[in-house]
């Protein structure tokens, strides 16, 4: 059973150090690809070849946070329903509250 009184907020990226590497290798890719367009045509085969290497290994590191990201989705909706479950009122006292809430904000326009 999962104790949820102590809700934690953190946002994706902190979870995650990989995405901030992943982020610098895709802008070195980007990088990459403009300084092939601008080499010569004799040096942009053994160039290209190396884009094509970072670009599937970028592809591969983007499949593996995909399931990750996914994994963890799944493992949230599973807390939330388990949640729900065990303490139906106290979900629906939070729902009634963030309604209110949404409800002062709309009518404050």
């Amino acid at each position: 059973m999962n104790d949820m009184s102590t809700p934690t907020t953190t946002t994706p990226a902190a979870n995650n150090p990989g995405m901030d590497q992943l982020k610098s290798d895709l802008k070195a890719i980007v990088a990459d690809a403009e300084a092939l367009m601008r080499s010569s045509a004799a040096s942009a085969s053994a160039s290209a070849a190396q884009l094509r290497e970072r670009l599937r290994e970028a592809r591969h590191d983007l499949r593996d946070l995909q399931a990750n990201a996914v994994n963890k989705t799944r493992a949230a909706g599973q807390a939330a329903d388990d949640f729900v479950h065990d303490k139906p009122w106290r979900s629906i006292a939070v729902a009634a509250g963030v309604g209110f809430l949404v409800g002062m904000l709309i009518g404050r326009r």
